[in-house]
């Protein structure tokens, strides 16, 4: 086994090493690390192989190419919010996959200019070789439009509601058989008008799958289009000859795709619907019409009803991230449960616009892992809960879902918050949520709604909790006070 080799093995097992430490709380950071050295490695390795067939000239030009990607990259980590990070994801993905596409056309220009002998491929591998340039680029420019659409929804630069185009199905259907019979004629006769053909229709059929896609459902795009871009990257891995991104491309892709079969089963979503772009169901007009008469609280109001319950449930959502205000939730937490209330938070799979937005706000803020739970183990909770906190989120807690079959997200799971005595609902507006769907929620006989900042709702809170305490209150008392909110 040569160095290189054994270097990229390593590698390979540093990343596998990463995907099992990303996958616990408590060891998320040490997977961060061992993905990191993983890179370094495959990164080093790539540039000795390189300097052995190379010019000292190209060498240098790598090493530069390295040192600014990375500056630009350790300059936008630093800038870039936690609300940004799942549009940063998807440019991420956008860049992924535009390299496939540009490694596909490079390999079918080599061959073309100098021979498959001069390549190293070989007339008997020609016809494999020319699947690969075109399966690849395929990939990777579903991958490249698709990110770019994630990125403007999730960025609000265009409107979240899906695409709704006559025959969409019908289209993306289309558009793949088209690739399947330009793949066939491709490998037998290659052209370059067929190498255009191909790279316009995957650009196209990206973009409408995306565009498809309601924004309620984008968290499970963010992480099927980081699967596509495992897939484009593995693609890439074939045609540059390079064992280590075949594995690398095909990890991501296949760990990208098992979390978006998860994150459909949470959402009672088809899988089949997610890849083929086709369960955006478009939101009916007038949404954010009010369906009743809604009641406020004020901080003062709330930090009582808090004092006097006996236990509390936070279900964080979007608003908390743009607010920031984690780290006074967080505070609010140790408070209440210095006072004796118990206090849980309760985070649906897709909350936020992220896979696990929520749990890296809470864990930056230093909640404890043991009181942070998924959905399905905290939902059958809430009927016996004093007070539901409603952070920014506002899907994820629609009863709509379950009770309105003609609602847009109806048959997705959702935290049963109305279910608790009190619901406290913070939000800045009555306006609907991500999805264009207006929330009965806000109407229910047994919520009240707080305006304002979320991070400075919460410190209102706060600072009226400071003022007042339990004190002797029994809880038949306490019990009271909560019924009359």
């Amino acid at each position: 086994m040569t160095a290189s080799h054994a270097a990229d093995l390593v590698a390979a097992l540093l990343f596998i090493l990463s995907l099992a430490g990303l996958s616990q709380h408590h060891t998320s950071r040490a997977g961060v690390v061992y993905g990191i050295a993983g890179m370094v490695l495959a990164l080093v390795a790539t540039v000795v192989v390189a300097a052995q067939s190379i010019s000292a000239g190209a060498v240098t030009l790598i090493v530069l190419a390295m040192a600014l990607g990375a500056a630009i990259g350790l300059w936008r980590a630093r800038r870039v919010e936690m609300t940004q990070m799942p549009e940063l994801i998807a440019v991420l993905h956008s860049f992924v996959g535009l390299a496939a596409v540009l490694v596909g056309w490079n390999s079918y220009l080599e061959v073309e200019a100098h021979g498959a002998d001069q390549t190293r491929i070989g007339d008997d591998l020609l016809g494999i070789h020319h699947a690969e340039v075109f399966i690849g680029i395929f990939i990777g420019a579903v991958t490249f439009t698709g990110s770019i659409v994630a990125f403007l929804k999730l960025s609000a630069r265009i409107k979240s509601r899906p695409l709704m185009l006559p025959g969409k199905n019908a289209l993306n259907i289309g558009a793949l058989a088209a690739f399947v019979a330009l793949t066939v004629w491709f490998t037998i006769s290659p052209n370059l008008p067929l190498m255009i053909a191909v790279t316009v229709l995957a650009l196209a059929l990206g973009w409408h799958l995306v565009a498809s896609i309601g924004g309620g459902d984008m968290p499970v795009v963010v992480s099927m289009l980081n699967s596509y871009s495992g897939w484009a990257a593995a693609a890439a891995g074939f045609l540059l000859d390079n064992n280590l991104l075949i594995v690398t491309g095909a990890l991501v892709g296949s760990s990208g795709a098992y979390l978006s079969y998860i994150m459909c089963k949470a959402m009672n979503r088809s899988f089949f619907s997610v890849i083929a772009g086709g369960f955006g169901i478009e939101a009916p007009s007038g949404g954010d019409e009010e369906q009743g008469e809604h009641r406020e609280v004020r901080a003062a109001e709330a930090a009582e009803m808090l004092a006097q319950a006996r236990s509390v449930i936070i279900t964080p959502g979007y608003g908390m991230a743009v607010a920031q205000a984690q780290h006074p939730v967080a505070e609010l937490t140790r408070r209440l449960r210095e006072r004796g209330v118990e206090v849980r938070f309760g985070v649906h799979p897709v909350a936020g616009r992220l896979p696990g937005h929520m749990n890296v706000l809470l864990a930056e803020a230093k909640v404890p892992y043991d009181i942070v739970l998924e959905m399905d183990e905290i939902n059958d909770d809430f009927a016996d809960t004093s007070v539901v906190l409603v952070i920014g989120a506002n899907d994820t807690v629609n009863p709509a879902a379950t009770e309105d079959p003609a609602s847009p997200i109806a048959g997705m799971p959702v935290l049963r918050v109305w279910e608790a005595e009190q619901v406290i609902v913070f939000k800045r507006s009555m306006a609907s949520g991500y999805a264009g769907v207006q929330n009965p929620l806000f109407f229910r006989e047994n919520s009240s709604m707080l305006f304002g900042d979320a991070k400075q709702s919460v410190e209102d809170i706060l600072s009226a909790l400071g003022t007042g305490g339990r004190g002797d209150t029994d809880p038949s008392a306490r019990q009271a006070t909560v019924a009359s909110h």
